[in-house]
């Protein structure tokens, strides 16, 4: 297999983890929000806690099949040749998943069971949040030489097909992202309502 192509994807692995890590950190900032702005209920919408508890919530079920994906594919790559096969025939396609972080791109209709309670307590999301940030970290970490590649796992979210498992990464920091911009919209709103010239 041609080096190059080897260092490609490898490349591309680390540039997830760099993802994955500015997206944690994208999200820790608001826990640490002001208390006005935290309890603040928008016109429309979920507020910031609740918008925290649903990105918590997805995750959690990301994660059972980014697990899945993970045994699977290391169970695959024990076998001659598996690996390097799949290696020469990927090429990243970083554009794939641009979508799913924009929420104007297209209609997402989510299940019940990722909808927020409303209840939750945010030092418990927080906590939560960090150990699904945490265990992405150890699936790279597992499937450092592209063995992620070796498992395909269907999306049906915006018609994506089968992904694997670091599309599944990726997938996880660009839903986080999307509702990063929901967040930043509500503070808008938020701080609208603080001006002066609102309260007359």
């Amino acid at each position: 297999m041609n080096a190059n192509t080897r260092n490609e994807v490898l490349s591309w692995i680390h540039g997830i983890e760099d993802e994955l890590n500015q997206t944690q950190n994208d999200l820790n900032t608001w826990f640490d929000g002001e208390p006005a702005l935290l309890a603040y209920t928008p016109r429309e919408g979920w507020s910031v806690p609740q918008i925290l508890e649903h990105v918590s919530l997805t995750n959690h079920y990301l994660l059972i099949l980014i697990r899945k994906g993970r045994a699977k594919a290391l169970e695959l790559a024990a076998k001659p040749g598996k690996l390097e096969a799949a290696l020469s025939e990927f090429r990243p396609n970083a554009a794939r998943l641009d979508a799913i972080a924009d929420p104007g791109a297209f209609e997402w209709i989510r299940p019940e069971h990722m909808e927020p309670t409303g209840t939750a307590n945010l030092d418990e999301v927080s906590g939560r949040l960090d150990d699904q940030f945490a265990e992405c970290r150890q699936a790279l970490s597992d499937l450092a030489r592209g063995e992620g590649l070796l498992y395909l796992t269907t999306m049906t979210v915006n018609g994506l097909g089968k992904l694997n498992v670091y599309e599944y990464v990726i997938f996880l920091c660009r839903h986080a992202q999307r509702h990063l911009e929901q967040l930043r919209k509500v503070e808008r709103e938020y701080r609208r309502t603080q001006e002066p010239d609102k309260l007359r």
